[in-house]
């Protein structure tokens, strides 16, 4: 079953680590990213820009409206994310709690839901 894994970082805490510190946890993301592909579990993962280099989009009566930065004031933003396989969602909790920035943030496990094209 596919899991994708939200990394969400605190506002509180982002830029509070050191650049020694920072390096580590980039360090620490390549090789569990490495480990990942080599036993076949990580699908794609990706790091995402600040929150304020966000757009949110929204169509409503077929017009565009786009709104620069994020949607709502929150504590916590999405900082990146993983998609994996696992056989279940107790293998796929382990594979999650093993992502470094658990360590200083959260991280959010969700099974991907399959759609299928109706008739």
């Amino acid at each position: 079953m596919r899991y994708i894994c939200l990394i969400y970082n605190c506002a509180d805490t982002d830029g509070t680590l050191t650049p020694d510190e920072t390096d580590e946890l980039i360090k620490a993301h390549f090789a569990f990213d490495e480990e990942l592909r080599r036993d076949g579990i990580m699908i794609h993962a990706d790091a995402l820009e600040m929150p304020d280099k966000a757009t949110v989009l929204r169509v409503r009566n077929n017009t565009l409206a786009a709104t620069d930065g994020p949607y709502v004031e929150t504590k916590e933003h999405l900082a990146g994310f993983y998609v994996i396989e696992a056989p279940d969602v107790a293998t796929a909790t382990e594979i999650a709690a093993r992502i470094p920035s658990a360590r200083y943030g959260a991280v959010e496990l969700r099974p991907v839901r399959t759609l299928t094209l109706p008739d």
